[in-house]
């Protein structure tokens, strides 16, 4: 089921509420300048410190963990090998290109910037779903809320939380029908307690089959100083073929120098991430320790997150100080346990 987003699609924006108050703001306040790893940002000019490998605690979403502890979400990526096919997947995605965060504040084009995403409890209704490939996706009904919002821009996602079951759903192409209930190219759902992985072979939400909310970056987690968990990124040309922990390809070439889904990508540990605003800092140094992974097809290293009224959009435009030629593909082939677990050594 290839699904191709323009190469060239601008920043879109999905508002979502601010939820936290003042503690939060003051806790920005200092997460900011501080950088995900211990010791702070390094002093321009001198190498950072790489301190070992962690496995930290999954981070949560209202009452649920976004999947366990040891999923390769939450994987530290720094000890492994660079791929062989490194140097020919950097020039396909482009070398010379600029990280993009594609979320934001504010709105583009009518609406906001980022994929938004709901909690709901255990009042929240199920409504059915039909889905146009419904051979691949998890059948309703979805506790969709009535105005939940769906992502601005082509490919219309909604994703739900369910905090009483701590069960995640998520649909791709997603419209409201005036009954209440909803159509979609295809919906997925998942256990965030779980490292269960879609069966092989099966899109998601996602071109790789893999959750969408898991790669987003959000506000929370960088006005806290830290993002445990590898970033969700798309690429312009990608493989026939994916590779764990993706489970499903939206490939357009079976040319080996194009990326596969599942593709992982690191920024070197040099990189002197004092270069870039408070923000954007917190994201650089995310990508040092858990990298992102290839999940979809769009422009040229655009990173996923959520929509939130406090981002600052000049803040994060300093990513693209970040090419691809700072980045490495990684093998990430030692840290499966099972080719059906998202679970990492």
């Amino acid at each position: 089921m290839a699904r191709a987003r323009p190469t060239t699609r601008p920043a879109r924006v999905r508002v979502v509420p601010a939820v936290l108050g003042a503690v939060v703001a003051g806790v920005a306040m200092i997460g900011l300048l501080t950088a995900c790893v211990p010791g702070g940002p390094p002093t321009p000019g001198s190498p950072p410190s790489v301190p070992g490998p962690v496995r930290p605690s999954s981070p949560t979403l209202g009452a649920c963990p976004l999947f366990p502890s040891d999923s390769f979400w939450h994987t530290d990526v720094r000890s492994l090998s660079v791929h062989p096919r490194s140097d020919d997947w950097r020039a396909t995605i482009g070398a010379t290109k600029g990280l993009k965060a594609d979320f934001g504040s504010g709105t583009w084009d009518g609406g906001p910037i980022g994929i938004p995403f709901t909690l709901v409890g255990a009042g929240q209704p199920k409504v059915p779903v039909s889905f146009d490939y419904d051979d691949e996706s998890d059948p309703g009904p979805y506790p969709i809320p009535a105005d939940a919002p769906v992502e601005h821009g082509s490919d219309h996602h909604v994703i739900v939380v369910d905090e009483s079951t701590c069960r995640l759903y998520e649909t791709f192409d997603s419209t409201r029908q005036p009954d209440g209930s909803w159509t979609a190219g295809s919906g997925a759902t998942w256990d965030l307690r779980s490292n269960a992985l879609r069966p092989a072979g099966w899109t998601s939400a996602d071109a790789a089959g893999l959750p969408i909310l898991a790669g987003l970056v959000r506000y929370e987690e960088v006005a806290a100083g830290r993002i445990d968990h590898a970033i969700r990124v798309t690429a312009p040309v990608t493989q026939r073929s994916y590779v764990w922990p993706a489970r499903h390809q939206a490939g357009s070439t079976s040319a080996a120098t194009a990326p596969p889904m599942g593709a992982w990508f690191r920024l070197r540990a040099d990189f002197d991430t004092s270069r870039l605003d408070p923000q954007a800092r917190v994201v650089a140094e995310a990508l040092k320790v858990h990298g992102m992974v290839l999940a979809d097809n769009g422009s040229s290293w655009y990173m996923s997150g959520a929509p939130d009224e406090r981002w600052d959009n000049d803040d994060l435009r300093t990513l693209s100080l970040i090419k691809g030629t700072d980045l490495v593909a990684v093998d990430t082939a030692p840290l499966m346990v099972s080719p059906d677990s998202g679970q990492a050594r």
